[in-house]
């Protein structure tokens, strides 16, 4: 009896130091949302005590608030969950016709993708670069014993529907490598690099130098301007898919050195049809044909029709989840939503992935109210999520121990690495918050895990549209409240 009311007691000590620790957070909340330049602002606040009935502090939890790159974490969330972590994208070397005696095949090459993200990356850590892919299908032809080809080079890309990207996003994104758009036929991440020279003089424009990888029918039109100060993160590609005009508008940083941007390759499947045409044709190998795209099946490409002479696979999809939340890559997460998509109903439309992640979350019992999912990256400004909703998935992840651990170690630690490598560091939160951040034009969002000074796991989201102050401000403010939640 004794022992038994000690420990009705402890339990009692318990509870009590949860609510005041309750009661103190929702203080800070309620006085941190008071900040003038937060007055026009859209706040929206859930945090809460892992596997705990009540929400520990919230302030709006069912505003609907643009998410920004933290929607990322529904997509890679759902995708390791319903697509394995061990998932895998292949890229494929094929060819129809036949091949004669004397090495000459009377028919096609087709590079045909399945939607890999990572196929000739120069980012992924591990992964081949494009010349060495390229490469290696170079070399499957020849030891076919291919010597001359009456055909094409398809880049097939017709795994994936022809529109690439989300009808919502700006127009000023499109142009530039974050808006690529995800392709059944990716290459090089679907960017190029261009480069500027600097010049001394103020109002002065500088030329652009090189553009990298060559790609046949680029045109660009420079109105960039030079300015006291900057290093080229006020310059913007502008143009849409498929198309080789582009407008370069923005600022650069008067010196002499060289000021690199990076854009979105128009046509990928083109470009990668073109440049393993240029490796075949450089080791001696007649092509008759030209280097084709091929956005859409045909019954003259049936893929019936062809064999397959070489297989390639793409890192897991732990790894690929990983970088996609470390560096926020827009693409990696477009190309796990259209999966989601055919492995829910074998259609890779967007709208199919959206279907399927939202089925899944609903069978996990998570209300959909208030949440508009536009795609998979977040790049949209329609995309409206709840700082509850976002909350409540993170701590379903928590509460399924083999899931949660492939997701955990995806996520940016502050102070340590990924987009938060900066945040918090050398304060007693770094190495202590284990989030996704978001941000575009007057958006600043975070959401993830945190583990408190007193071993206290917490899932919390922080989504703030319309704040009047910088974003870095912003930023700043964001980090004061997650270095409080810390040591709470």
């Amino acid at each position: 009896m004794k022992l038994l009311r000690i420990g009705l007691l402890l339990l009692l000590l318990s509870s009590q130091v949860r609510a005041v620790a309750q009661k103190n957070i929702q203080n800070y909340l309620d006085q941190w949302v008071q900040d003038p330049e937060l007055r026009h602002a859209g706040i929206g606040i859930v945090v809460k005590t892992i596997g705990q009935p009540d929400r520990m502090a919230a302030h709006n939890p069912d505003l609907s608030l643009i998410p920004a790159s933290t929607l990322k974490i529904l997509t890679t969330a759902t995708g390791l969950a319903v697509l394995g972590k061990d998932f895998r994208f292949k890229t494929e070397v094929q060819y129809d016709g036949s091949i004669d005696a004397a090495g000459q095949l009377n028919g096609n090459v087709y590079l045909k993708g399945y939607g890999d993200p990572t196929l000739g990356s120069d980012q992924m850590p591990g992964v081949p670069d494009m010349d060495t892919v390229m490469e290696w299908f170079r070399l499957a032809l020849q030891q076919q014993g291919i010597r001359s080809i009456l055909g094409n080079i398809y880049g097939d890309a017709s795994f994936f529907p022809s529109a690439v990207s989300a009808p919502t996003w700006p127009w000023y994104d499109l142009g530039n490598y974050y808006g690529a758009g995800a392709w059944g036929l990716n290459i090089h991440e679907n960017l190029y690099y261009l480069d500027f020279k600097q010049v001394p003089n103020l109002g002065e424009t500088p030329p652009i130098q090189a553009l990298r990888p060559a790609i046949a029918g680029m045109t660009f039109i420079n109105e960039v301007t030079t300015a006291a100060t900057g290093r080229g993160g006020d310059t913007y590609i502008y143009g849409a898919p498929y198309t080789y005009e582009r407008f370069v508008r923005g600022t650069i940083g008067r010196g002499n050195g060289t000021i690199t941007i990076k854009g979105a390759i128009p046509d990928p499947p083109q470009f990668a049809a073109q440049y393993l045409l240029e490796k075949i044709q450089a080791i001696g190998i007649t092509v008759s044909g030209e280097a084709v795209a091929l956005h859409r099946m045909s019954p003259k490409t049936g893929s019936g029709l062809r064999q397959t002479l070489f297989e390639y696979t793409s890192p897991d999809l732990q790894e690929i989840s990983q970088r996609a939340n470390q560096k926020s890559v827009n693409l990696y997460c477009e190309s796990i939503l259209r999966q989601l998509g055919i492995k829910a109903s074998g259609n890779p439309d967007r709208t199919a992935g959206i279907t399927a992640m939202q089925n899944f979350w609903q069978q996990k019992s998570l209300d959909f109210s208030g949440v508009f999912v536009e795609d998979g990256s977040g790049l949209s400004p329609r995309n409206a999520l709840t700082s509850r909703f976002l909350t409540e998935a993170l701590e379903q992840i928590a509460q399924s121990p083999d899931w949660f651990d492939s997701f955990f170690s995806t996520l940016p630690v502050t102070g340590e690495n990924g987009t938060l490598s900066y945040m918090l560091r050398n304060t007693p939160a770094q190495g202590r918050v284990f989030a996704k951040s978001g941000s575009m034009e007057r958006v600043r969002a975070y959401a993830g895990y945190l583990r408190t000074e007193k071993d206290q796991l917490l899932a919390f989201s922080i989504l703030v549209n319309n704040y009047t102050c910088t974003s870095d401000i912003m930023r700043k403010k964001i980090e004061e409240l997650l270095l409080f939640l810390v040591q709470s």
